[in-house]
């Protein structure tokens, strides 16, 4: 058992390595790569616990690529394994930014580094809408009638501007909370 745990660990700890150290453009990028990575190709966790941990993630405070990898290092290996996914997770834009950090100023005035990051904020919108979709497809799926309103009534609010999208975050958690309890009133 301690060898398949120390197996789990070592890929664990080399997938969010890897994930976090070639994605660009923030906790969602790297959610959508989480997904085929552990989802799709590994199958440690199903699409459904994918959603449930990344909404658990975007809920705490907090880089979501962080929260989402703690989250999933604890669903496959406990503390250790949270422990883990935060290092493999972090390493990267910590010695990335580190070493950018050095070299600034040179950067700064560098029209084709300037020109390559807006290429890739390009690609990064890409990617969010792409993940966008597929978050939203599994809804849609499920044809349940108050997720699916609530993932409209989200989508028209976020987009008036109107209201903080953190009113809307924690909205929707006590939605879920309330329907939650309501559904276990119910069977019993």
């Amino acid at each position: 058992m301690k060898k398949k745990n120390s197996k789990i660990l070592r890929t664990l700890f080399l997938s969010t390595l890897y994930l976090s150290t070639f994605t660009f453009g923030g906790g969602y990028v790297i959610v959508s790569l989480m997904k085929k990575d552990f989802v799709d190709a590994r199958h440690w966790i199903d699409e459904e616990e994918m959603l449930d941990l990344v909404a658990i993630a975007q809920s705490a405070p907090g880089a979501i690529a962080v929260n989402g990898a703690i989250v999933v290092g604890y669903k496959l290996a406990g503390i250790l394994g949270a422990f883990v996914a935060i290092f493999g997770t972090v390493i990267p834009p910590f010695v990335i930014i580190s070493i950018l950090s050095v070299c600034y100023q040179a950067f700064r005035s560098n029209l084709l580094v300037a020109r390559m990051l807006e290429g890739m904020q390009a690609g990064v919108g890409a990617v969010i809408a792409s993940v966008t979709f597929g978050m939203g497809c599994s809804v849609i799926k499920e044809k349940d009638v108050i997720s699916l309103l609530v993932l409209i009534l989200s989508f028209l609010l976020a987009c008036s501007g109107e209201i903080n999208i953190v009113w809307i975050i924690l909205g929707c958690g006590i939605l879920g909370v309330i329907r939650t309890m309501l559904e276990r009133k119910v069977r019993k």
